[in-house]
């Protein structure tokens, strides 16, 4: 039982409201007996009943009074044919009353109350934001809905982490990333699978700064009109090239496969040196991967070497002097690390190419702006998902440079990242260890995955129990069938003590009646799993949980600008296409045919 079921074994009080009943029903019995009784007697000229509507019943029932005939009888049947059809109006208007509540919203009276989600409704963030000296006229945090009980807007503010958990087609790209990507006020970040958050959000955002789309997989219609070099994140230090290789590695590398203790990080390390040599020599990482087809090539350790990296040299060298089978077992598998590498059309994104005069991306330019970027990537594939993982960590990184070299230690305007299907297309196994030091420096991100399973698969059981604990909010918005998960989010909605009866009934005068209580969660696990769409369970530090409606972007203020978005950007299907040929036509698309979809 939890608090959205209504009943459990008799009530505590189920004696007295049998009686209660039972007593009405007599008495309303009676009355209307009576009534007709006096009706037919006013018709008929006869005595009338007594006033008492029982006395009159055990008059009737006796003889000693007599039934005022036909008239009576027929006054009798339509007053129970109008109390029928009053019951009968009060039954459907009650059932269309229930239409539109949702059951779990039973459960909010046994949730955080109005006061306790204060600091988290608007006057609360927008509070916050004025000590943070937020930009004028932004929205006061990150948007999350409207909380069932008291009806308020909630928001995450701006030195708040989010952790969402949305099962598929549930809406947490209609209700959660599509709103706060358009109302951002600096800086956005968004990783994705598909193209449909790019189509709704990129129309709104050219209005604020310029739009940056990272497709090399042409998921959303991108084209290289610029390029990010990796090797810029790796400067002249062997640390950040170790830690871009990992990184590389960690993507490439299949999650079921065994690792070998001495080839992959013998490979990871030479991979690293690789890229730093090419860093501090001004070439293009694809060198690298011609360096790695060339075991006995030198070349990397003597530029090493002239750069005053003397041990990385050494440490190439090593690998080239190596007995044969030793080298190739290190170079192959340094090679498949590298395999992205091996991709013309991928390099394009990553290389000056085949049109030298194209921008590349600046990361502290783009971080100081309010500019947008989307990267892009085909959950399967092991060859754009790397480069999509290596920017994004890029930028978190590099976030954290610019708000250490600004005032009160945070960024000058908080930056967005909107990690949606990070689990698939961007697996940053260090994102567990800098969360919470993120929030901190102005640097907000929205973790969104499809279930728990999906995120220890990345970051073990340890690492997604660190992200989920140092998110200070944590939103479930159903559709997800892990029991364990779905216990664990029961215990935290909390316990409600209903009070239950026991009553024992036997022949004669014996009987026993008593009442009790016994602790129960206020959502159990069938609840959450049940939770339709259009409901969110939101955990936030500082306060009990609450059920909050989850409001889609064409409920918010953005959403004529997304329209026109989608009008503009979104591919028409061949239905679409048809109607708008006929629409060139006649004027008018046909009835029926409609020119752009929204996001589910």
């Amino acid at each position: 039982m939890s608090a959205t079921t209504r009943h459990r074994g008799p009530s505590a009080y189920a004696e007295a409201i049998m009686v209660l009943v039972i007593l009405g029903t007599l008495l309303l019995a009676c009355c209307l007996v009576t009534a007709a009784a006096a009706i037919g007697a006013e018709r008929s000229d006869r005595p009338g009943p007594s006033a008492f509507p029982p006395t009159a019943v055990v008059l009737l029932m006796f003889g000693e009074y007599e039934w005022p005939g036909l008239a009576a009888s027929l006054a009798l049947a339509g007053m129970c044919c109008a109390l029928l059809l009053v019951g009968v109006v009060f039954m459907l208007a009650y059932r269309q009353a229930l239409r539109g509540r949702v059951r779990i919203d039973r459960a909010c009276r046994y949730l955080a109350t109005t006061r306790e989600l204060r600091a988290m409704s608007t006057a609360g963030v927008t509070a916050t934001a004025r000590k943070l000296k937020i930009v004028p006229g932004a929205p006061p945090g990150i948007y999350i809905g409207r909380a069932v009980r008291g009806g308020s807007d909630l928001w995450g503010s701006w030195e708040d982490m989010h952790v969402d958990i949305w099962g598929p087609r549930t809406g947490k790209t209609a209700t959660r990333a599509i709103p706060n990507i358009v109302a951002a006020p600096g800086a956005v970040v968004v990783t994705s699978n598909k193209r449909d958050v790019v189509d709704h959000t990129r129309g709104v955002r050219e209005r604020v700064g310029k739009v940056w789309i990272f497709d090399p997989q042409n998921q959303a219609g991108g084209t290289p009109v610029f390029w990010w070099d990796p090797l810029s994140y790796v400067g002249n230090s062997i640390v950040k090239a170790v830690k871009l290789a990992g990184r590389f590695s960690m993507v490439v590398r299949q999650a079921h496969a065994r690792s070998d203790a001495y080839f992959e990080p013998a490979a990871q390390d030479l991979f690293a040196n690789l890229m730093l040599a090419a860093s501090v020599d001004g070439q293009p990482i694809t060198i690298v991967y011609e360096w790695l087809t060339r075991p006995s090539d030198d070349t990397p350790a003597r530029i090493l070497r002239e750069a005053g990296h003397r041990l990385p040299a050494k440490s190439v060298m090593s690998v080239i002097t190596a007995p044969d089978r030793q080298r190739a077992g290190v170079y192959g598998t340094a090679i498949q690390m590298a395999a992205f590498l091996i991709a013309d059309n991928i390099n394009e994104w990553i290389t000056p190419g085949s049109d030298p005069g194209r921008p590349s991306l600046d990361l502290r330019e783009f971080l100081l702006g309010t500019d947008t970027l989307y990267l892009l990537s085909e959950e399967t594939n092991k060859v754009a998902a790397p480069l999509v993982l290596a920017l994004t960590a890029a930028l978190a990184e590099e976030s954290e440079n610019v708000a250490r070299d600004s005032p009160g230690g945070r960024m000058p305007v908080p930056v967005l990242f909107v990690l949606d299907e990070a689990a698939n297309v961007c697996p940053w196994k260090q994102l567990a260890d800098k969360y919470t030091h993120f929030g901190s420096r102005g640097v907000i991100v929205m973790l969104i995955l499809q279930s728990w399973a999906q995120g220890v698969a990345v970051w073990g059981d340890t690492g997604m129990a660190k992200l989920w604990g140092s998110a200070n909010v944590r939103v479930y918005g159903g559709g997800v069938s892990d029991v364990k998960f779905l216990d664990d989010l029961s215990k935290s909605s909390g316990l409600f003590e209903p009070r239950t009866g026991t009553m024992t009934l036997k022949w004669g005068d014996h009987r026993g009646f008593g009442i009790g209580s016994r602790p129960e969660p206020v959502l159990d696990a069938a609840d959450l799993l049940s939770m339709p769409r259009g409901r969110a369970f939101v955990q936030m530090s500082g306060s009990r949980p609450t059920l909050v409606r989850t409001v889609p972007w064409w409920e918010g203020p953005y959403a004529d600008a997304i329209r026109d978005s989608l009008a503009r950007y979104e591919p028409r299907e061949p239905l679409a296409a048809a109607g708008a040929a006929v629409a060139n036509v006649s004027g008018a698309p046909p009835a029926g045919v409609s020119l752009a979809k929204g996001v589910s």
